[in-house]
């Protein structure tokens, strides 16, 4: 439900070719996944929390196949740029909110 109120807010604000809805839902939801996988090491988590939350959760409200799927749909419609755009700056954004995320939950 998460993913889907935070990608339809951004959507409805900023209209154009790239999904940016899903963008923001993957790049939170990195950040979300570092700062817990980063506590769960230095607190000693209960694994099945850590799973839950990993896992669950936040598998649950992240989504690799709606990136997927909007990247090919780009590429279908001609937008190359957009999709390589989309594909580069997911991927950079994402890993990029991980290591923030870890980084944050070190301190």
């Amino acid at each position: 439900m998460a993913r889907y109120v935070l990608d339809y807010a951004i959507a409805t604000r900023a209209p154009g070719p790239l999904p940016l809805g899903t963008f923001m839902v993957n790049v939170s939801g990195s950040l979300a996944l570092g700062v817990v996988t980063g506590v769960a090491g230095s607190h000693g988590l209960e694994p099945a929390l850590q799973t839950a939350l990993t896992t669950g959760l936040l598998g649950g409200y992240t989504t690799f196949s709606t990136f997927a799927y909007e990247t090919v749909r780009l590429l279908e419609e001609g937008a190359r740029g957009a999709a390589a755009l989309n594909a580069l700056a997911s991927l950079a954004a994402g890993t990029g909110a991980a290591a923030l995320g870890l980084l944050l939950a070190s301190w």
